[in-house]
């Protein structure tokens, strides 16, 4: 015990030592911040968690995520003392070759989930927990460090809700308490037993210990598997402890010290090192991680043209349909399920369906968790609701994560319930994102055929769909891809070429033939991957006409328009139809009327900008 002791207290120091090391080399890092979770991050390295150096990704073992991602200096120097990465150079760190970034991201062995946005790590682990009991892996834990800055964020809050409901015991939280922030001290800066009382409201098993101390760490992290409850082992600690002029410094947070601080610092720090004859016990051998390709699923669908069926309700059988067949898909809903059509999964496979409730930011982050161990996650709310997790679909590419998102009642179309529900700046969020792919199917056909490609692609792949009815304009032989798009219409007398995605197209098809009765004839392209775009189609197209017009049930910026606009740059005019009024209620024919992207209101920009009869 004595050796135990001794030799966690001295990787604590190690770690300190390094972190100071490797910042003062980068010029920059959050050194003090690493400086404070030493021992914690010992201890769970060298005492506590179950993993393989070797197979550091081992579904078999443990799992630590760093919510406070700025204290990467101190999970580096702790897993290369762990022998995880070895061949790295710590002194590499913020280089532009070098996978040890500024904040973690799944480049580094061991680490499956990017943070250093504040707030996410916890969402995270619970999607992580929840694979492991999936997967049946019942010994496994999964350790989540936080900062006490970021226990002012509600995405932590909504974690802490959901995680006792789920009965995910294998979570353990440890907050590291040392008071200060960045521009200032925390909310309750060493109150441990105000983030304590509000933990035990929420019925999590809560100790709280001394976070320099080897010993309280170890006894409180074996007391959470004694406990069926998620646990949270509140640590007081001192930001940059072990360094006298540095510990509890204000004015100290993301700063690297000098050269000269850095020998004063090593002149403290390395008296205290020793060599001390002790083996770990918590590092076994395990197996390596298993493959998990995702497998083409085809969707034979049983439409008939003209059907009058909603994209919402194709995407829930669709998914219901690509559940069957791929046993690592696993569906996470907003409590929306009846209105975003995922109830016909949560019926048909309830094991793997998880209702995340009215919390948007927590269960995107934990979908993130999940597919860090193998699984396909799909997402799905309504689109005006998604964009509350912009951040977290933002870490979600950062985290590599191949996650699919359905966003419901997408535009002005849904009609009556208001701006409120319209999803209308859903489009230019999605597309922003690094390797997304966003898709808007037109009808029912091409909801189901783009659901089954959004579950293989290697990316974060987003499925628009609309509220109401829309006209099945497609053969069931009809083919998809992401990245594509049909030309609808096409004749050598085109005066323009439509452009057009979701509700909008049948709009377009419409207008098309009323202009036709005029003697005027325009294309039509439905845009259905409006990223990525078929820029080859649309330039081909747009050397042949004067102009394209292009037509969607979303805000300008960001949408279908300026995606073909900067694809044909420089080959012709694009003129945009979108919506540019103020929404409000009303029914989805005035609305759309009002905006003018239904039929009428296609044929009538189309007759103006050629001419032609009004």
């Amino acid at each position: 015990m004595k050796n135990r002791h001794a030799y966690l207290k001295d990787m604590a120091d190690r770690i300190r030592l390094c972190s100071l090391e490797m910042t003062s080399a980068a010029g920059s890092g959050h050194p003090t911040t690493a400086m404070s979770s030493a021992e914690i991050l010992s201890v769970l390295y060298f005492d506590q968690m179950r993993y393989d150096p070797r197979n550091p990704e081992s579904l078999e073992g443990d799992d630590f995520v760093l919510s406070k991602g700025h204290g990467a200096p101190g999970l580096y120097a702790a897993i290369r003392e762990a022998g995880i990465i070895e061949d790295l150079d710590p002194m590499t760190l913020r280089e532009a070759s070098s996978p040890l970034e500024g904040h973690p991201v799944p480049r580094v062995p061991g680490v499956r989930i990017a943070t250093g946005s504040l707030g996410q790590g916890l969402s995270a682990g619970l999607g992580l927990a929840h694979a492991m009991r999936l997967d049946g892996y019942d010994e496994a834990r999964v350790y989540v460090l936080l900062g006490d800055g970021e226990m002012a964020e509600g995405n932590v809050w909504e974690a802490i809700n959901l995680a006792p409901h789920m009965g995910l015991g294998q979570v353990t939280a440890i907050i590291d308490v040392n008071r200060l922030g960045q521009a200032n001290p925390t909310l309750y800066q060493w109150d441990v037993h105000a983030y304590a009382r509000r933990l035990e409201a929420f019925d999590w098993h809560v100790q709280v210990v001394d976070g320099h101390s080897t010993e309280e760490l170890a006894d409180a992290f074996a007391a959470t598997r004694e406990d069926t409850r998620p646990s949270a082992v509140i640590a007081r600690t001192v930001k940059g402890k072990g360094v006298d002029f540095l510990e509890d410094a204000p004015d100290r947070h993301g700063k690297a010290v000098s050269e000269e601080e850095l020998e004063r610092a090593r002149s403290q720090i390395e008296p205290r090192l020793q060599t001390i004859d002790y083996r770990p016990a918590n590092r076994v051998s395990l197996s390596p991680v298993p493959a998990f390709p995702a497998p083409v699923i085809g969707v034979e669908t049983d439409y008939r043209r003209g059907d009058m069926v909603a994209t919402r309700t194709a995407y829930g059988q669709a998914l219901a349909r690509i559940g069957r067949q791929d046993e690592r898909i696993v569906v996470l809903d907003g409590d929306v399920k009846g209105s975003s059509r995922t109830k016909f999964f949560f019926s048909g496979e309830p094991r793997r369906a998880v209702q995340g409730y009215i919390a948007e930011q927590n269960f995107v982050a934990m979908a993130v968790g999940l597919q860090a161990r193998g699984f396909r996650a799909h997402v799905a709310s309504f689109a005006a609701f998604l964009t509350r997790a912009h951040d977290q679909f933002r870490m979600a590419s950062y985290s590599r994560s191949r996650m699919a998102v359905a966003g419901s009642h997408a535009g002005v179309s849904i009609g009556a319930d208001g701006p409120s529900q319209m999803g209308l700046e859903d489009v230019a969020m999605m597309r922003a994102l690094f390797a997304s792919a966003v898709l808007s199917p037109a009808d029912a056909v091409a909801a189901e055929k783009l659901t089954a490609l959004a579950n293989g692609h290697d990316g974060i792949a987003y499925v628009r769909t609309i509220r109401g009815k829309t006209p099945v304009i497609y053969d069931n032989a009809t083919t998809f891809r992401i990245g594509g798009c049909h030309i609808l219409r096409r004749s050598d007398d085109d005066v323009c070429v439509i452009v057009a995605s979701g509700i909008t197209v049948s709009e377009a098809l419409k207008a098309a033939g009323e202009l036709e009765r005029d003697g005027i004839s325009v294309g039509l392209i439905d845009a259905y991957s409006i990223k990525p775009l078929d820029e080859q189609a649309l330039r081909e197209a747009a050397r042949t006409v004067p102009f394209l017009v292009t037509v969607e049930d979303h805000y300008p910026e960001g949408g279908l328009g300026e995606a073909v606009a900067a694809a044909v740059s420089g080959t012709t005019e694009v003129h945009r139809i979108a919506v540019t009024k103020m929404p409000h209620s009303g029914s989805s024919t005035a609305l759309m009327a009002e905006q003018g992207i239904d039929a009428g209101g296609i044929a009538r920009e189309c007759r103006e900008l050629t001419g032609g009869a009004s």
